[in-house]
């Protein structure tokens, strides 16, 4: 049996969260479609709004602390990326963009992702196909035609498989499951490399 990994990005600031919510029920849908395309698959949750100051952090020192660094291995490990940001300003939240800012830019070339947003109104959908899915294409990635929005209107609701969000999230979820079949990218393998003080600080002093 082959095996996927998934990591799932929430960058949802509230608790409970609904770009969490949404993460959730992507996550689901895409579990059991590669289960029943016999694929055995892991997933692992992040919650963005716990690594706030250590991304903050990282962008000041160029140094991402133990946890930081162990969930951006995790996501460079992984075969798909499903990425969930709640909408400020019509765009995806600055602790999103800071997330992947901190990211090897290389690091998600080829990779799989499944788009998702959430907002309390309608107007805010484009969201997902002016600001997230251009960043995602400048990354290179491979990303699920169908994106997921979610708004005030479809939350609240007996969510039984029937409604509009059940029938989106599914065919999202299809569409990155094809993505995930067959043949994967290679990972990105992170060098192992010993470096003198003097040049792990030079490599500090240059970053913006």
């Amino acid at each position: 049996m082959e095996f996927r990994r998934i990591t799932v990005l929430s960058a949802g600031l509230g608790v409970p969260s609904s770009s969490r919510l949404l993460a959730d029920q992507l996550a689901a849908s895409a579990e059991r479609q590669l289960a029943a395309a016999g694929y055995a698959v892991d997933i692992d949750v992040v919650e963005l709004r716990d690594l706030a100051v250590e991304i903050a952090n990282n962008f000041v020192t160029g140094y991402a602390a133990p946890k930081l660094a162990e969930v951006i291995a995790g996501v460079e490990a992984s075969d798909g990326i499903i990425a969930v940001s709640p909408v400020f300003s019509a765009s995806y939240s600055g602790l999103f963009k800071s997330f992947i800012d901190v990211l090897d830019p290389k690091s998600l070339e080829g990779k799989a992702v499944l788009l998702g947003a959430t907002a309390g109104t309608d107007r805010h959908q484009m969201v997902l196909d002016f600001a997230m899915r251009p960043l995602f294409n400048y990354l290179r990635t491979r990303t699920a035609n169908t994106a997921v929005f979610a708004g005030p209107q479809d939350w609240g609701n007996n969510d039984d498989g029937g409604s509009p969000l059940s029938t989106r999230i599914d065919r999202a979820a299809a569409e990155f499951t094809a993505l995930l079949q067959g043949t994967q990218p290679k990972h990105k393998q992170a060098a192992l490399e010993s470096l003198p003080f003097a040049e792990l600080l030079a490599g500090i002093s240059v970053r913006r």
